[in-house]
């Protein structure tokens, strides 16, 4: 059933996976993904629905991201917004680059207090070194929950850093640390 929506964006029900076959770097980065475990995505809950470099969709459980008047967390917003951004510009970058995030900011429209929220981050610029994302958070009853936009820097991987995520991307593993700030 499509529920009809405030911001003509795509129920979870409606949304559907591309029928392009991914490429090798796509399906690490889906893979590394879906396979979050013990990180901050997936303690969360955050599940990618859809994943392409113009657009991406997850979802993320209001329960346990909540603050305590029992309200999603603000801070939990921008982490799902941060995190579909990131996938996309990832599938932007493409294999030899990784993507960081350099700037967000959101805006909270309307409190979501249980269900899921679903995110839609549409790409709004793909250069060379710098994509920018919208990312609209919408409740189970398609209303605007938040609105946030997302920077981030695209970089050449260095070579030699095997100890990252962005290696273990590029060569199929998922690496198991983010590059430390002395490496951005």
């Amino acid at each position: 059933m499509n529920q009809e929506r405030d911001d003509g964006a795509a129920s979870p029900a409606d949304l559907k996976q591309p029928s392009v076959a991914a490429t090798d770097h796509e399906q690490r980065i889906r893979a590394a993904f879906d396979q979050a475990g013990d990180t901050l995505i997936g303690r969360m809950g955050i599940k990618i629905v859809e994943a392409s470099a113009q657009r991406a969709v997850a979802t993320m459980p209001v329960a346990g991201n909540t603050q305590p008047y029992g309200l999603l967390h603000g801070g939990a917003s921008c982490v799902l917004a941060e995190t579909l951004g990131s996938v996309a510009s990832a599938l932007h970058a493409g294999p030899d680059r990784i993507t960081v995030g350099i700037e967000i900011n959101a805006t909270h429209h309307r409190a979501a207090s249980a269900g899921l929220v679903t995110a839609v981050a549409t790409m709004a610029h793909g250069g060379s070194t710098l994509t920018t994302y919208e990312i609209v958070i919408t409740d189970d009853r398609g209303r605007r929950v938040c609105t946030a936009r997302l920077s981030c820097l695209l970089r050449d991987l260095v070579p030699g850093l095997g100890t990252g995520a962005a290696e273990g991307l590029r060569t199929g593993g998922a690496g198991a640390s983010q590059p430390s700030s002395g490496d951005v």
